[in-house]
């Protein structure tokens, strides 16, 4: 990917994050099925690639096991580029994910993207399920070299090759919300995603510093910046506004329910206690209303945060909800139809 990819119909390319939700008397099954609708009517609407982040221990998010959902979705798609938003590598060793990502590069070339993350993506006791060493984030900028070296080569481990993998040339990702991740994908001169739909804090300032520091790779000749950020675009700003609260209801349940799921009232309550406004300041960027509001917003949205790219998270607690936002935001953003 170079610096220079951009269709002329909107200022910047958008893409899409999907959490695979798990929506009220939903299953899992049910879920993929509507992650796969909404592959499918992202690439038929124009967006650039959708990616699946890695979850775990999370009653309402599915994409716990990232590849095998991407390659579920690949086998339902054509041409959509597909990745992950992202994998926790400390969970993994580098020679795993490079062999996952090889096969899914082997089997669908030229569509995957491999977007790395150093969180454990849970809690303290899942992480401990997970088997990971509590010191292994220390680890994460020399993992990501010889994760790169298994799928560019020459490898980093003497005798030690990635099948599939070598040669595949998966391009790699750094997720962030901090400036450590801005200053890696830097030195490393690797495109840098900001997790602002859920961290905004730091935006502007790991931007800054990635933009200052970067240095050009085999990979990327200039920065590139994905921003996240929150979507709900409805038919009325009515609408907008009741699915962006359902879906603020629902992220109340997910962090303080402990396995439940609050009533309405008891969310709202919640919401509107100092122990609430996190999550309010989670979704700090956030686009609601009709298309040509959301559409005004992410422009602006662009321009503050300096993106190059735009990730959204169309926030809807249904199937439905989502697909409705993701289309009306390609009809107005003028994204090219396939």
């Amino acid at each position: 990917m170079k610096s220079d990819e951009r269709p002329s119909a909107v200022t910047v390319p958008l893409s899409i994050l999907d959490l695979a939700t798990i929506g009220k008397d939903q299953t899992a099954a049910e879920s993929f099925a509507g992650s796969v609708a909404m592959a499918q009517q992202a690439e038929k609407t124009g967006y650039r690639r959708v990616w699946y982040a890695e979850h775990h221990n999370m009653f309402s998010i599915a994409s716990s096991a990232t590849s095998v959902l991407i390659a579920h979705v690949a086998a339902h798609t054509e041409t959509i580029r597909l990745g992950s938003g992202g994998v926790m590598l400390p969970n993994h060793s580098p020679l795993t994910i490079a062999e996952q990502f090889g096969t899914l590069e082997t089997l669908h070339p030229g569509r995957i993207d491999l977007g790395l993350g150093r969180a454990p993506g849970s809690d303290q006791n899942t992480m401990r399920a997970l088997r990971r060493d509590p010191m292994s984030a220390e680890n994460f900028p020399q993992d990501v070299l010889e994760l790169q070296g298994y799928l560019t080569g020459p490898t980093r481990v003497q005798g030690v090759e990635a099948t599939p993998g070598k040669g595949t040339n998966v391009p790699l990702y750094i997720l962030g919300s901090s400036l450590f991740g801005a200053k890696l994908a830097a030195q490393l001169g690797l495109p840098y995603a900001f997790a602002s739909h859920f961290s905004p804090a730091a935006l502007q300032d790991a931007v800054a510093i990635y933009r200052r520091e970067f240095r050009p790779s085999a990979q990327l000749d200039a920065p590139h910046v994905i921003a996240a950020v929150n979507v709900v675009a409805a038919d009325t700003a009515a609408e907008a506004q009741e699915t962006l609260r359902a879906s603020m209801r629902a992220r109340v349940s997910l962090f303080f329910g402990g396995g439940r799921t609050f009533t309405d009232d008891e969310a709202d309550m919640i919401l509107d206690s100092p122990q609430g406004q996190h999550v309010s300041q989670m979704m700090t960027y956030s686009a609601v209303g009709t298309p040509d509001v959301v559409l005004d917003y992410l422009d602006g949205f662009a321009k503050h945060a300096d993106a190059d790219e735009l990730i959204v998270a169309h926030q809807s607690n249904t199937t439905a909800g989502r697909l409705r936002s993701l289309e009306l935001l390609a009809e107005v953003a003028g994204l090219v139809r396939v």
